[in-house]
């Protein structure tokens, strides 16, 4: 079993589709074994974004992630951050396929709605970020 951070972005928020990106995660079969809703400061928005510090549209994503609510939630699944990334689709979703969340209602690359590990290390690192062990509901086999 493998567990990925998943952040519902501020774009996504503002326009209702929290209910429809958490649903069709849930539809590909994978749990959630945290969430919560939260405004990311500053310094959060920073230690989550610390693998692009010192590149040109760091400041920008750190603007964008403190702009407005967001949710925090872990998956849980077989193969979970494969199966998310595909979920979401490409970061740019004029790239994005059809039937991923980003291609069905990604505007643009800037403000693409939601986030998702894309390494077993990576995931480890952000979901300590935004939950403590004690949060991590796990399931029943």
């Amino acid at each position: 079993m493998e567990r990925s951070l998943v952040l519902v972005k501020p774009d996504a928020m503002r326009r209702g589709l929290a209910g429809v990106i958490i649903s069709r995660l849930e539809q590909r079969g994978l749990k959630i074994v945290a969430m919560k809703m939260l405004r990311m400061d500053r310094a959060l928005a920073e230690r989550h974004y610390a693998v692009h510090r010192g590149k040109a549209f760091f400041d920008g994503l750190v603007e964008y992630i403190t702009s407005g609510p967001i949710i925090a939630a872990v998956f849980e699944g077989e193969r979970a951050i494969e199966a998310i990334r595909q979920t979401m689709g490409a970061t740019d979703p004029l790239k994005a396929a059809p039937g991923s969340i980003r291609g069905d209602f990604g505007l643009n690359i800037q403000e693409n709605l939601v986030h998702g590990s894309d390494s077993p290390e990576s995931a480890e690192r952000e979901i300590s970020l935004f939950f403590s062990p004690q949060e991590l509901v796990g399931w029943e086999k």
